[in-house]
């Protein structure tokens, strides 16, 4: 195999939930809970909120996080628990067309690099189960460096890892804070919307045809 600085320009970079793979923890809550879309949305807003799930995607234990959540919300310890616990059911499957681009990049001769904000506990869940995942150069994972987007740190260990200047490197993700946080500091983005848009956007970037 080619090594990473023979490769074309500019590096792939990709975010993985909501980009690659179908994560949100409300088709598990949804269960949970019988449909009630208030109850989901207080439980994520309040009890298990995206603050509290961030910090495990920095290396915090989940044990601990969850012991934590459940001695404030007593009442709510089983729904606490499920979040880890019945993880496999947050992920409802692959995002096939950004999948098959990915396919389309490799076969290109990109260098393709993954940067995700997942924590490694939880990412060890679903690691084996895509095939996809094996076809990265670079895998960057918050809970295993403990570094997490929109930090600049973890950024630049991207560029490096993949041994480019953040402006050989496009960044694809699809949350606006990260992306505005990756084009402040140098790099090429892509606002992840749909696959189609992905590819329309890459065409015109002459990255695909």
């Amino acid at each position: 195999m080619m090594n990473e600085n023979s490769r074309k320009n500019p590096a792939i970079i990709f975010d993985l939930g909501g980009v690659l793979l179908d994560w949100n923890p409300r088709y598990l809550y949804r269960k949970i809970f019988n449909g009630d879309e208030d109850k989901v949305e207080f439980f994520l807003k309040e009890i298990c909120p995206q603050s509290w799930n961030m910090r495990q995607d920095t290396g915090y234990p989940t044990a601990k996080a969850i012991e934590e959540r459940c001695q404030l919300f007593p009442e709510y310890s089983d729904a606490i628990h499920a979040y880890y616990e019945r993880y496999p059911e947050t992920v409802k499957g692959e995002i096939a067309g950004t999948v098959a681009i990915l396919g389309e990049l490799r076969e290109a001769g990109y260098a393709l690099c993954a940067l995700s904000n997942w924590s490694a506990e939880t990412f060890n869940i679903v690691r084996g189960k895509f095939t996809f995942l094996k076809w990265f150069d670079q895998m960057i994972i918050s809970g295993e460096v403990g570094l997490a987007k929109p930090d600049k740190a973890i950024f630049m260990l991207a560029a490096q890892r993949v041994g480019r200047t953040p402006a050989d490197c496009l960044f694809i993700d699809d949350l606006p804070v990260n992306i505005d946080a990756a084009r402040e500091y140098g790099f090429q983005t892509i606002q992840f919307i749909s696959p189609k848009n992905l590819r329309d956007e890459m065409v015109k970037k002459k990255i695909l045809a």
